[in-house]
C-alpha cells in the first residue's frame, strides 16, 4: 500500500481533494469544521481500478501548526503537491515543498 501525504498553502483544497477522490471527510475535529482549516493530521483510504489501495495523510497547511505537517509526512511514499488555481504559488507551498 501506498501512503500519499498532502502539501500545500493554507486554502488550496487539500482537504477538499482528499474528500473528493475518497468521499472521507479527513477534517474530523470541532475545531476544524468550525475554522474551516486543518489543524491536526486527517486520515483517508481509496482503491484505485487496479484494486491497490492507497493511503492518503492530509496535511496541515497553515504556517502555526508547521508541527503537526512534520508529524505526518515521515512515513509517506509521495506528496500531492496542492495549489489553487486562483492564487498560484504561495509561502506554504514552497515551505511544504521542501521539506
Amino acid at each position: 500500500m501506498y501512503v500519499i501525504g498532502t502539501a500545500g498553502h493554507v486554502d488550496h483544497g487539500k482537504s477538499t481533494l482528499v474528500k473528493a477522490l475518497t468521499n472521507i471527510d479527513p477534517d474530523r475535529l470541532p475545531e476544524e469544521k468550525e475554522r474551516e482549516m486543518t489543524v491536526d493530521l486527517g486520515f483517508a483510504w481509496m482503491e484505485l481500478p487496479s484494486g491497490r489501495e492507497v493511503s492518503i495523510v492530509d496535511v496541515p497547511g497553515h504556517e502555526r501548526f508547521i508541527k503537526n505537517m512534520l508529524a505526518g509526512v515521515g512515513g509517506i511514499d509521495l506528496a500531492l503537491l496542492i495549489v489553487a488555481a486562483d492564487e498560484s504559488v504561495m509561502p506554504q507551498t514552497r515551505e511544504h515543498l521542501a521539506i
